[in-house]
């Protein structure tokens, strides 16, 4: 039998083989590296996108937090001008008021009672007078009673003065507290 040697053959195959392994597997390493390298740009290029839009709705978030407050302000001013309208409003529709009370006051004044002081609090006027009688004083609640303008009568302190002078002479001194109906507010007229 021939001696045939295969062993060089084999072994170049064998090189052959891990070079192939080897260029195989430098190129699945270059195309892994490759694929790796193209997700991380694609994965930080999302990402960077995805900051930039949030940057701009942050930007956007506090320009409309800067207009609601704003807006927020410009209402404060409008209930703010509001009130005082009202105020103004009401001052001049009360401002005949006045008028019409100290009117109504002298109509209802009977003859022989006479006003010392006069003081209104908000709705409500307190009176101190003194009166040739005590049915004078009973003529007064009755007219402040009549009268559409005025409400709650209440008569407070009653007291007889003796004249010195004259026994048969004395006055009668008295506190009277009332509200202040105001028409106007309830028919609409003045």
């Amino acid at each position: 039998m021939a001696h045939i040697n295969l062993l060089p053959w084999r072994e170049r195959l064998r090189e052959e083989r891990r070079r192939e392994f080897i260029f195989f597997l430098g190129i699945t390493l270059v195309f892994g590296l490759s694929i790796i390298l193209m997700v991380d740009r694609y994965f930080n290029r999302e990402i960077n996108q995805q900051t930039a839009r949030n940057d701009f709705l942050r930007s956007q978030i506090s320009t409309l937090d800067q207009q609601v407050a704003e807006i927020n302000q410009l209402r404060q001013q409008k209930e703010d001008i509001r009130a005082r309208m009202n105020v103004i409003a009401n001052l001049q529709g009360t401002r005949p008021v006045i008028v019409r009370v100290f009117d109504e006051l002298v109509k209802t004044l009977p003859e022989g009672v006479f006003y010392e002081s006069l003081e209104r609090v908000d709705n409500t006027i307190f009176i101190q007078g003194v009166a040739e009688s005590s049915s004078r004083i009973t003529e007064l609640l009755r007219r402040l009673e009549e009268s559409v303008w005025f409400e709650g009568e209440d008569l407070g302190d009653f007291s007889a003065n003796s004249s010195e002078e004259s026994m048969l002479s004395s006055t009668f001194t008295f506190t009277l507290t009332f509200n202040l109906a105001l028409p106007d507010q309830q028919s609409g007229e003045v």
